[in-house]
């Protein structure tokens, strides 16, 4: 593999819903939900986005305004196309049913246009606005223009963080967190060039340079540099100005991201992508397996894993599953020679013991013959009795044996 050590750039992009993932490649998007049941259900569409076809969307910074804006209508679609598998069985509300009868089929994206356009507006006032009231009651105590943006600008990330860490007690969010580190894994491993199997996807890491983290951080530091440059001495104007460079900052962002994420070795992108990186350690958790196979299943519906391997790293699975079965056959072998030699080593050594415990009953053996061998050769050196002793010793004998009759 030429490019084993680089991660390169694939061009899918995905974001975590309830109990799901969204997996986008191009024009299409899948959304893969695991049910109650435990089952997967795989929804395919397309998504042609705001100003579809217009040049002015491949512009560098405009692009970012757009697909910002893109990425929060797919978004809002996804998310409610996953809580319909987990709402409980209930009545519409009353402006539902007023929607529905108004607009008829064009009710779900009206409503969901309105959710997206008041989610921009709360995020607009509590990340830009409040930072700036808040920081303003330093003005008594700070008087150079400089330092209270920077004190802005810690305070908006302050909160940020905050708000981060809150919604992460919620269970729901929880599991949230988990798919959006199963998003992660699953695009790294593909950008890493390795086959797209569930035990391969869980040892790859959980935070990825084109995280939606990591571009709202860049939106915090950028923010800091332009009010810093770009300043205005009336205080509502210095509102106005913070809402009105809200698209600029989203275009600047996105291409520092993007950067970033087709560039991974380089040194100045690592270091920028530091904190990020570190922020999502928050956003995102370790998955189970069953949270990765939902991810495998969306990634599948929309992009050509296996093809892209092949003409980005040269390799095809079937190469790289045989490469690896060669590699099991030989630890195996080396396994099996090292435990039969430890078996011959063992048999060696206990049929040299056995030799030698028989060496040392046969020297025991030898030694006893030879020791009984010699006191029959004493006994039958003894020199015989004189006939005057054996006359000496019968009278002796005969006299005890007298005597013991006598006397009872």
């Amino acid at each position: 593999m030429s490019k084993a050590n680089k991660q390169c750039y694939s061009g899918i992009g995905g974001q975590a819903v309830l109990e799901g993932i969204m997996m986008k490649n191009k024009e299409r998007y899948a959304v893969a939900v695991r049910q109650p049941d435990g089952s997967i259900v795989v929804d395919v569409e397309e998504y042609h986005g705001v100003q579809h076809g217009n040049k002015i969307k491949e512009f560098p910074f405009i692009r970012g305004i757009f697909n910002f804006v893109d990425s929060l209508l797919l978004g809002s679609r996804a998310l409610t196309y996953s809580s319909k598998f987990y709402e409980e069985e209930e009545k519409p509300s009353a402006s539902t049913g007023m929607m529905n009868r108004l607009f008829k089929e064009k009710a779900e994206s009206i409503m969901m246009g309105f959710t997206v356009a008041l989610s921009i507006v709360m995020a607009v006032a509590i990340f830009m606005v409040l930072p700036y009231f808040l920081s303003e009651a330093f003005e008594s105590f700070i008087r150079s223009r400089v330092l209270l943006a920077l004190v802005e600008g810690a305070i908006r990330l302050l909160i940020f963080v905050l708000y981060i860490v809150l919604i992460s007690k919620m269970e729901d969010i929880k599991r949230v967190y988990m798919y959006h580190g199963a998003e992660h894994k699953c695009i790294n491993c593909i950008e890493k060039g390795r086959p797209l199997t569930v035990d391969r996807v869980m040892s790859f890491s959980r935070q990825h340079k084109r995280c939606g983290t990591s571009f709202m951080l860049f939106v915090m530091f950028v923010s800091i540099v332009l009010f810093i440059f770009i300043r205005v001495d009336n205080p509502i104007w210095r509102v106005i100005v913070r809402i009105l460079l809200v698209p600029v900052i989203a275009g600047i962002s996105y291409e520092i991201i993007r950067f970033a994420g087709s560039n991974d070795n380089n040194p100045l992108v690592r270091m920028i992508s530091a904190p990020g990186m570190m922020l999502q350690k928050l956003t995102t958790k370790e998955p189970t397996e069953d949270m990765v196979e939902v991810a495998i299943a969306a990634i599948e519906a929309v992009f050509d894993w296996k093809a892209y391997l092949k003409d980005t790293f040269g390799i095809t699975v079937d190469e790289e599953e045989e490469a690896e079965g060669l590699e099991e056959s030989a630890i195996e072998e080396n396994i099996e020679t090292t435990e039969t030699t430890e078996s011959t080593e063992a048999t060696v050594e206990s049929e040299t013991e056995v030799e030698t415990e028989t060496s040392v009953d046969d020297e025991a053996e030898t030694a006893e013959e030879e020791t009984v061998e010699e006191n029959d050769t004493e006994i039958t050196e003894e020199e015989p009795l004189d006939e005057k002793e054996q006359e000496e010793i019968a009278p002796d004998e005969e006299t005890a044996s007298t005597e013991d009759i006598e006397n009872p």
